[in-house]
């Protein structure tokens, strides 16, 4: 087992979303079902800890300072002076926010689910800076993880359920050829968040299976970290040179969560990952 270390310890209910920031050397993380958006400086050890006006997926760097929101009716800006408004605004009664991930040419890929887990009562769309939105994937169940290979070739993409890492060819015009990278045999837990390394290896948090896993591009599982908490929700390198992996975890749902559930846990030197591209917006 890989050793880890408790980043920040706290009790979020849905800890999700780990991003680094490379403009204010901070990891973002949040708490979905707590509302709340999260920092902490691993130079200083400082924490911030803010209120979001909704239940909230995502939270990534914008390109002119700032951050966008992936949101329960939408996603919105938040300017560096904390004013907050809407990009796009659609609200769906039952429908939340979920995972999000920044493409190489800096659009928001941006996920939702209906709170009952309803088959295919999510989608995955794609935003621009002007609010363009378009639905790339209807019929999702739970819209997660999202990354893009080292060359921006190939996007990963996890619908919970289906217990598959999918991967598309990917370029200017979209996406195509789905076809399964990895599946997550019974008993293992559920592929969450992910993200892509320098080496173009896929790491996917697995929900009730307490633990991070990496695969190779051909989809051959090299490296498993295990957790002691179950909830593991999400991952992302951050840290100067982008060598220590983060990990967040929930407490949702566990009768006796473990004293780390909710905590983001990190990994020191796991890997080495790939500079995330901020919103153009």
């Amino acid at each position: 087992m890989t050793a880890y270390e408790v980043a920040v310890a706290a009790e979020a209910t849905l800890g999700e979303g780990p991003t680094w920031d490379p403009a204010t050397g901070t990891l973002l993380w949040l708490d979905i079902l707590g509302m709340r958006l999260h920092t902490y400086d691993p130079a200083t050890g400082r924490r911030t800890v803010r209120t979001t006006p909704q239940h909230v997926g995502a939270a990534k760097p914008r390109a002119g300072g700032g951050l966008v929101l992936n949101l329960r009716d939408g996603v919105g800006l938040l300017d560096p002076d904390g004013t907050f408004r809407w990009l796009h605004h659609e609200p769906v009664p039952g429908r939340r926010a979920n995972d999000a991930a920044v493409a190489p040419d800096g659009s928001l890929w941006a996920g939702t689910m209906r709170y009952d887990e309803a088959a295919g009562g999510g989608t995955l769309s794609r935003l621009t800076g002007d609010g363009t939105a378009r639905t790339v994937l209807d019929d999702v169940t739970v819209s997660n993880g999202t990354g893009w290979s080292p060359d921006g070739r190939l996007m990963y993409y996890v619908d919970t359920p289906t217990r598959r890492v999918d991967v598309f060819d990917y370029d200017s015009e979209g996406i195509r050829d789905r076809r399964p990278l990895a599946v997550i045999e019974e008993g293992a837990g559920y592929p969450d968040g992910l993200t892509v390394d320098a080496d173009g290896c896929v790491w996917v948090a697995l929900w009730d299976g307490g633990a991070v896993r990496r695969y190779t591009p051909d989809g051959t599982l090299d490296r498993v970290i295990s957790l002691p908490t179950p909830r593991t929700t999400a991952c992302a390198f951050g840290g100067p040179a982008l060598t220590d992996l983060y990990i967040t975890t929930a407490r949702t749902g566990l009768e006796s969560p473990h004293p780390m559930s909710g905590s983001l846990l990190v990994i020191p030197n796991a890997g080495k990952g790939l500079p995330q591209p901020a919103f153009a917006g």
